[in-house]
């Protein structure tokens, strides 16, 4: 008769021989539909442009140079610094930034409310935060864009209410743009939060109550900490696709707003693109990602436990 611990290495040893074969399909779609185009994207973004689309396979470094450097029209003229790729990036970066903020300023409450709330009415404020999700980013846009305008619902009602005496014109402006981001980004943060909320126990903050701690104290020693994991997870959430977006600067923006992800979009159309620069300019956003996230992570992991 095989006694316990026999029994258990039998279990482990039956376990470690089915993981490798039940890990199989989670390697194949990681490989396929995220390392493959990556790869793809690396390679192209070092091949030349062809003169009527598509791509030449010469190996050079020219797409990186002209989103940093500029030879003139003719590509003679000694190099000088292109600043109008890089304002790109400091807007789409500033853009993100701030819809992250924006984000978390009415995402945070928000979570807050729902998680304190009755248990039987929670999944009713989930599902009112969730709603926006049933329908397309790109009709949710063009709907944002039809409420915004000149002519839109909001200024005519503003103006029926005596408000305003002339439309506001937020339409084709860095406003517009950040509402856009704002409006389709917002749940990203609201539900991280709301998980890290749910599992808070609100002893804590009654134990400080008691100890005369006041609520600004409470939440900046007790509940922030606590609930850390799920802010910085919803900033994550909220940032990275609000660096890359593209349907809030094309619809709800326009030439002042351009944006790195409008810029990449525009590299890819018809046959006057320039692949290999899209792909550049995506691999150089991806880069600055990747540094983002390796700076947390390494900040985590040097964070005392």
């Amino acid at each position: 008769m095989a006694g316990p611990g026999r029994g258990t290495g039998s279990g482990d040893a039956t376990y470690r021989a089915l993981v490798r074969p039940l890990l199989i399909p989670s390697w194949l779609v990681i490989g396929i539909l995220m390392v493959l185009p990556v790869a793809l994207m690396a390679v192209y973004s070092f091949l030349t442009k062809e003169f009527r689309g598509g791509v030449i396979w010469d190996f050079t470094l020219a797409a990186y140079d002209q989103f940093f450097l500029d030879r003139g029209l003719f590509g003679d003229e000694p190099p000088r610094i292109e600043w109008t790729y890089i304002t790109i990036f400091w807007r789409s970066i500033w853009q993100a930034v701030l819809a992250t903020l924006l984000c978390l300023l009415i995402g945070f409450p928000t979570a807050w409310f729902i998680a304190t709330r009755p248990a039987r009415t929670r999944g009713i404020w989930l599902f009112l935060v969730t709603i926006p999700y049933w329908v397309n980013l790109l009709i949710r846009t063009v709907s944002l864009r039809f409420l915004l305008r000149d002519q839109g619902p909001m200024n005519e009602a503003l103006m029926s209410l005596g408000l305003i005496s002339s439309p506001i014109s937020i339409i084709n402006t860095n406003l517009a743009v950040q509402i856009g981001l704002f409006y389709s980004y917002l749940p990203f943060m609201v539900l991280p939060i709301y998980a890290a909320v749910e599992r808070y126990n609100f002893a804590l903050s009654e134990a400080a109550a008691d100890l005369y701690a006041s609520r600004w104290a409470t939440l900046r020693e007790i509940v922030l900490p606590v609930v850390k994991p799920g802010i910085i997870a919803g900033c994550i959430l909220v940032f990275i696709p609000s660096l890359g977006a593209f349907l809030a600067p094309d619809l709800l923006g326009g030439a002042k707003t351009f944006m790195i992800g409008s810029l990449i979009d525009e590299q890819f159309r018809g046959s006057q693109g320039n692949w290999p620069f899209g792909a550049a300019v995506a691999m150089i956003l991806m880069t600055l990602v990747l540094i983002v996230l390796l700076v947390y992570a390494r900040a985590q992991g040097r964070a005392p436990r």
